[in-house]
């Protein structure tokens, strides 16, 4: 059993691209989430820009939390560039899937993003392992 949780985890070292990982895994839950809302209601879309903004805002927080934690120091440094480069991630892949052109709310999007994962790594590498 020891063998096969061994050969099927894999941990990736940099804090960067760790938050990245965890941040996308949660905008993903957060856009299932946000479905199953619209799906399950009389919601119309265009209602959902301020649901938007939240998800992307704890997506982001998560992936700054989990890269001030494996990196132990800079946390406002580790969690603001894994914001950032989330940012432009999203910014790039609604410019090349919708065609979307750079706008006022990709900039607010940006600087949340920004915001929301730096706090998230000051709290990160404060968190202890007490188990």
């Amino acid at each position: 059993m020891h063998m096969i949780r061994r050969v099927l985890s894999f941990r990736i070292a940099n804090p960067i691209l760790s938050g990245l990982y965890y941040s996308f895994f949660w905008m993903m839950l957060g856009a299932l989430l946000l479905s199953l809302l619209l799906w399950s209601s009389g919601m119309k879309e265009q209602s959902l820009s301020r649901y938007i903004y939240l998800v992307h805002a704890v997506a982001a927080a998560i992936g700054g939390l989990v890269a001030g934690k494996r990196s132990g120091k800079k946390g406002w440094y580790h969690g603001g560039l894994t914001g950032v480069m989330y940012g432009v991630l999203i910014m790039v892949i609604g410019f090349l899937a919708l065609d979307t052109s750079l706008r006022m709310g990709d900039l607010l999007l940006l600087g949340t993003v920004f915001a929301s994962s730096a706090i998230g790594g000051m709290f990160g590498v404060n968190i202890r392992n007490n188990l």
